[in-house]
């Protein structure tokens, strides 16, 4: 079975986005570009951030396209 490449986890969060939803805002990147990365693949970076971080912006997304599941309930 391959991974969805569109599927980013650490040991916190999974993150996915769905391109075909996606409007092109650019809030992600632009609010927190250490997490949402235009130019590098992969693209998402659950490092560059804390998961609260994270999952705020994400929060943010005016389409939808990006989306969160946790772990552990103690984390957000």
């Amino acid at each position: 079975m391959d991974a969805n490449p569109n599927m980013f986890s650490n040991e916190d969060i999974t993150v996915t986005y769905d391109p075909k939803c996606c409007a092109n805002a650019g809030i992600c990147a632009l609010q927190l570009s250490d997490v949402f990365r235009n130019s590098v693949i992969p693209w998402i970076d659950l490092d560059g951030a804390n998961t609260k971080a994270i999952i705020c912006q994400i929060n943010k997304c005016p389409s939808g396209a990006l989306q969160y599941y946790l772990h552990r309930k103690d984390v957000a």
